[in-house]
Formats: C-alpha cells, sequence, structure tokens
C-alpha cells in the first residue's frame, strides 16, 4: 500500500536534512552514509536507489540511529508510519537513550517483565495511560538539560506519574522526595505549598538531583541506584567492594555492585525495574498491552495577590474549579499564600482578559476567607459550627492557632474562616514540613522546635537531645545559622523503640549471666523472702551477706522495741503517778472547804 503524498513529503524532508548533516540515507530498512548533500526538492526515490547500489561502499547505520538522529533535529522522535490495516512493521524496534538492550535478558528484567504484563498489566496500562498526560513536557525538559529522555521512565515506577503519591516514609509527588532532600535541592515545600507536588517543579528538582549523581558516578544506573537507595549507601559501597567491582565499566557497574551482598533488595531491583518499564512503555503493543492517550499537560499562568481563593481564579478564566486544582496541584489550602503574589497556572488561552474578569468579581467572591475575632473562648469546633464549616478547616488557614489549657480558642483570637469556593479548592493533607514515618514500627516520631532568641543550632541541637549534624541534615541545611523564629524539624526514636531496645538490652544481660552459669532463687530469711544467686556452683555470699544483713536488722529492730517499751512503761508510771496527785489534792481541798462552811 503507497503512503500519502504528506507522509512522502515529509520523509524526504527527513532524508534530505539526514543526508545534508552527513548521518545517514535509507534504502530497504538499511541506512547508509555519508552521502552528498542535496536540496529537499532533489530527493526522489532515486536517491534511495542509488544508496542501494553504493551501500556496499559505506558504513551501515542501524534504523534507530536514523531515528535518534531525527529527534535531535527535529525535537522529538517520530512515531513509524504504518499504513492502515498492514500491522506492526516486521523487526521493527524500538531505541532508548539509555542502555537497554545489553540488559534486557538479564534474569531481574525478565523477571519484572513477566510481572508488569501478567499480574500488574491493569497496574501498567493505567499508569501509562496516566502518564501519557506528562510524558511530552518531560522528554522536553529532559532533553533541554542533555539528560537521556527514557529516564523519565523513574517517574513511572516511582509513582505512577501522579503528583499527590505519598508513601509511607513521607516521600511526594511524581519524583517522590523527601521534605528536606526537596528543600535542599530548592523546592518549597510548608504549609502553603508544596512543590514536590508540582510536575513542573518536582522535575526540575529531580534533574537537578539526577545530574548531580551521575557526575559523581558516571552512570546513569548508579545514579538510579543512588536516587532510591541514597548517595551515600552507592559511594560507601563502591568503596567497600572497590576490588569485586575492578574491571566493570560503565553501566555494567551497577550490576557489579548489585552482585554483591550489600545493597537493600528494593534497590537491587530498581534498575531491573526502570528497565523492564522501558522497554515495555515503549513498545507496549508488542506486550500485547492498550495505552489510552490523556490530553498532555499544558497551562498559561497569571499572577494573583495573596489570600485569593482558586474558585475565584476558576471563574475569572472561566473554567471549572477542577481544571485550575488539576494545573496546581502544589497549592495545598485552595487559596494562594498571603501575603505574596503567586503565579497560579490557567488553562490554555485563559490568560487574556483574566485580570479584567478578575477585578470585575465582587471583593467577598475574591477573599479567600473572612476574619473573626473571638470575643471569649470557645472550642474550635463550636466555633466550626457556627461558622458551617468543617472544624478541620480552621486549621487549613490558620496554622499558628493556638489554644489554651482547656483546648480552646483564646480569648481575642482574630481567626480565618474559609468560604466555600476556599474549601471546595482545598487539599486535606498533612503539614508537609515535617517528615511522617509510617507503618507500625513506629521506629521514628518528628516533632517542630521553634527556634528562640540567642540560639544557635548546636544549643538547638543540644535541647532536642540530636546532634548537630543530624539536625543539620533533618532540615536540609547546608549551614549553621538559624535565625529566631525558624521552626527546625526534629526527629528521634519513637518510645517504642526505646522500650524494645532496653527490653533487648535486659534479655542480652540476661543472657551474659545464663552463660556464666549463674541462677537466681527466692529464699526465706526469717520470715522474709529475698533473691539471692550463685555462679559456676560456688554459693553466693550474696546470701550470708543477706543472712548477716537481716539479722543486724532483726537485733536492731529487737533493741530498738525492748527500749521503746521501757520508755512507755515510765512514761506510763509517771503519768499514773501524776493523776493521782492531782486527785488527792483535789480531794483534799474539797475536804477543806467542806469543813470551813460547817463551822460557819
Amino acid at each position: 500500500m503507497s503512503l500519502n503524498a504528506a507522509v512522502m513529503r515529509r520523509f524526504s524532508m527527513i532524508a534530505a536534512v539526514l543526508l545534508s548533516s552527513g548521518c545517514a540515507s535509507r534504502s530497504s530498512g538499511r541506512v547508509t552514509a555519508p552521502m552528498p548533500a542535496t536540496s529537499a526538492a532533489g530527493v526522489t526515490g532515486s536517491v534511495f536507489s542509488q544508496a542501494a547500489r553504493d551501500s556496499m561502499n559505506r558504513v551501515v547505520v542501524s534504523d534507530s540511529e536514523v531515528v535518534t538522529r531525527a529527534a535531535a533535529i527535529f525535537g522529538g522522535v517520530p512515531a513509524p508510519v504504518v499504513p492502515e490495516g498492514s500491522g506492526p512493521m516486521p523487526g521493527a524496534r524500538a531505541t532508548w537513550d539509555i542502555d537497554v538492550r545489553s540488559y534486557e535478558t538479564r534474569d531481574a528484567v525478565a523477571q519484572y517483565v513477566g510481572i508488569f504484563t501478567g499480574r500488574a498489566r491493569t497496574y501498567m496500562e493505567r499508569s501509562m495511560s496516566f502518564g501519557t498526560r506528562y510524558d511530552a513536557m518531560l522528554r522536553r525538559m529532559f532533553r533541554e538539560k542533555g539528560l537521556p529522555e527514557d529516564m523519565t521512565y523513574l517517574a513511572l515506577i516511582e509513582s505512577s506519574y501522579m503528583p499527590h503519591a505519598y508513601s509511607r516514609a513521607a516521600a511526594v509527588g511524581m519524583w517522590q522526595f523527601m521534605a528536606p532532600t526537596a528543600r535542599g535541592i530548592g523546592m518549597r515545600v510548608d504549609w502553603w505549598v508544596d512543590e514536590r507536588r508540582d510536575p513542573v517543579r518536582a522535575t526540575e528538582g529531580a534533574m537537578a538531583f539526577l545530574t548531580d549523581l551521575h557526575d559523581a558516578y558516571g552512570s546513569w544506573y548508579l545514579a538510579a541506584a543512588a536516587y532510591n537507595g541514597g548517595p551515600g549507601r552507592v559511594s560507601r559501597g563502591l568503596t567497600r567492594f572497590s576490588d569485586a567491582i575492578n574491571g566493570s565499566e560503565g553501566e555494567d557497574r551497577f550490576f557489579a555492585l548489585a552482585e554483591q551482598s550489600y545493597l537493600p533488595s528494593e534497590t537491587k531491583a530498581y534498575v531491573p525495574k526502570l528497565i523492564a518499564a522501558a522497554m515495555i512503555a515503549k513498545e507496549p503493543a508488542r506486550y500485547g498491552l492498550h495505552v489510552d492517550t490523556l490530553p498532555i499537560y499544558a497551562y498559561d499562568s497569571v499572577d494573583v495577590v495573596g489570600g485569593v481563593s482558586l474558585g475565584a481564579v476558576a471563574k475569572a478564566a472561566g473554567v471549572p474549579l477542577e481544571q485550575i486544582t488539576d494545573l496546581n496541584p502544589h497549592i495545598l489550602r485552595g487559596v494562594t499564600p498571603p501575603d505574596e503574589i503567586s503565579e497560579v497556572r490557567v488553562p490554555v488561552g485563559r490568560a487574556d482578559g483574566f485580570s479584567a474578569a478578575f477585578n470585575a468579581l465582587p471583593e467577598a467572591e475574591r477573599a479567600g476567607w473572612r476574619e473573626q475575632r473571638i470575643a471569649s473562648a470557645r472550642s474550635a469546633g463550636a466555633i466550626a459550627e457556627e461558622a458551617g464549616v468543617p472544624a478541620k478547616s480552621l486549621r487549613w488557614l490558620n496554622p499558628k492557632l493556638s489554644l489554651d489549657g482547656r483546648g480552646r480558642v483564646r480569648a481575642g483570637t482574630m481567626l480565618r474562616i474559609p468560604t466555600a469556593l476556599t474549601l471546595a479548592g482545598a487539599r486535606d493533607v498533612p503539614d508537609p514540613s515535617i517528615a511522617r514515618y509510617g507503618g507500625s514500627s513506629g521506629t521514628l516520631v518528628s516533632k517542630r522546635v521553634r527556634v528562640r532568641s540567642g540560639e544557635s543550632l548546636a544549643s538547638v541541637a543540644r535541647r532536642s537531645g540530636v546532634s548537630v549534624k543530624a539536625l543539620r541534615a533533618m532540615n536540609g541545611l547546608n549551614g549553621s545559622r538559624v535565625r529566631a523564629g525558624q521552626v527546625l524539624v526534629v526527629r528521634r526514636p519513637s518510645r517504642s523503640r526505646v522500650n524494645a531496645a532496653r527490653r533487648a538490652a535486659a534479655r542480652s544481660g540476661t543472657a551474659g549471666a545464663s552463660s556464666r552459669r549463674c541462677t537466681s532463687r527466692v529464699v526465706r530469711v526469717k520470715g522474709k523472702r529475698r533473691t539471692v544467686s550463685s555462679c559456676a556452683g560456688q554459693r553466693s555470699a550474696s546470701v550470708a551477706s543477706s543472712k548477716a544483713t537481716s539479722g543486724r536488722t532483726s537485733s536492731a529492730r529487737s533493741a530498738s522495741a525492748r527500749k521503746m517499751s521501757s520508755r512507755d512503761r515510765r512514761a506510763s508510771t509517771s503519768a499514773s503517778s501524776t493523776a493521782k496527785r492531782r486527785r488527792s489534792s483535789a480531794s483534799t481541798r474539797k475536804s477543806t472547804a467542806t469543813t470551813q462552811r460547817a463551822n460557819r
């Protein structure tokens, strides 16, 4: 079946440019290079025939190199043109700009290919379909920075391209950044904005991080392993197993390191999973997977003052609120951050006339909240019920809300009460500045510490019970300068972990005593229960000591009792004599008085 004229003209132009750039010419599925430069108008079927006749004297170049060269010239990888009804091109294979071919037959790669095309088929189809929304943007960004475009498949295995993906380890977003790491590479992560959820800013952060890792290791697969398991772990492994890795070059170095009993199993599987995902995502039809295509992620931007609800932005842009929240997943509370101008994304073509439409909205409709001063101390639930909003929404707009000892909002507090448009666009997410560790193990707990006036990083570390180095790492700080009022995150072992460690230490101590053949038993010494021990078959000195001590204590108590009894008897006798004397004296006085009355 012949191709239509438009497609033929495009192929002619591509061939002309490739020929003029000294890349290759094509004939019967094979490519030869170089050929003399020629104009687009002069390129016809005779050019390909001439190339075929001269192919014996030229270097043969594969189909994949032609496509790669076309991508570099035209800014994208053109899909192969298949005449309708003819089916896939026989023998045609996709190309990658990371080394897939050398490792596609490895057992670990084949295992994940089987998983992704087997029991995880639905997951992969859904993930790849969702990825079509971001694929063009991600590839363009990676290409402009000189990174391999196929490294974008890391987002597929990290999060299925989901901007709101949230792991148990508090890694967030399409690229699964922890909060300290994100802040360390320049991303904003605070109460109002979490750029880990922003596909653009998070991708910029991922590119910067991957570039640094590749510069450090000279391998994209080692960079991927460090992205997953941490650069410190990979660096230590390369040093520790340098003799075993010596002789491996390029991407083979990762697989040489993975063969050692060092990397966590997740990190060992990370690169094979990336290779398998790249194989399937580039050729889903070859593996029997169906991928739907979604509208691409594209937008215009407008500048909006602080405290404006996303609902008001949607009204001014003339689009549903869902489109605004979808384009701005990093704005967490349904409003632009207070006291600053923010760039808000709107659908393509909706920036024109936005300012006029926005200014035409009533002030009450533009504002993301109304303010209310609390006259007397009341509970947040009562205030929210009176305002007709969820109680938790008060925290969304009042992150520094202070409560009294009875859990009530203090009298005189100025509260922000969210509007209905704000509530419709807000996300119920935890404080992104705190790294939360999920699961039942409870290994670490986090808290926030505010820097006091005059404090240094060292004094905050001492007060928090951690080292300066650990505190700096927890908060992504490069230096030691902190300012009064700054909030730092402190992570320490949880109470359950501390108690478990103490129990383990106690068991270890008991085991140590058992290894010395020490035994303990309970005996009665003069009617009292005593615990005594003996080691290696010898009678413990503690028994005699216990008996002696018990005897001394008993004797002392008996003597004390005898002394107390003697004193009590003397005191009792003295008191009795005094009473008798008083009664005798009273009787004498009474008798004398009677005699005197009789005489009168």
